[in-house]
């Protein structure tokens, strides 16, 4: 008799994921806030220097360090996304082919959509 593929992951799957992607959250969240404050430095110092050379060079950090925070903002949405998908019951499922991801992708991409074979087919 053939093994019927499971069509989503059970609740002690997706309870584990979730785990997963909390910690991811609060590690991020954790950058994030770093960023900002050294955003928060730069500009705080910014106002004090005299402009001059240093002029460049601070908001060239300002730049690299507004898309670093930038970055870790999406990734936090992506990973909010996958809550909601866990909540729903289709986190782990491939938009495009309706397989399960594998756990071994979701482990290291928690926000995954697509499972391997869909990202190479594109």
């Amino acid at each position: 008799m053939a093994q019927v593929e499971t069509s989503r992951y059970s609740d002690k799957d997706l309870e584990a994921f979730k785990q997963v992607i909390l910690s991811k959250i609060e590690a991020t969240q954790k950058d994030l806030d770093y960023y900002k404050e050294q955003l928060k430095q730069t500009a705080d110092n910014e106002d004090t220097k005299l402009r001059g050379l240093d002029d460049g060079i601070g908001t060239a950090e300002a730049e690299r360090l507004q898309g670093l925070a930038s970055r870790q903002q999406k990734y936090i949405g992506y990973l909010k996304n996958a809550l909601i998908r866990i909540d729903n019951k289709s986190y782990g499922i491939c938009r495009e082919t309706g397989k399960l991801i594998s756990k071994e992708r979701l482990l290291v991409v928690p926000h995954a959509t697509l499972s391997i074979e869909a990202k190479q087919n594109r």
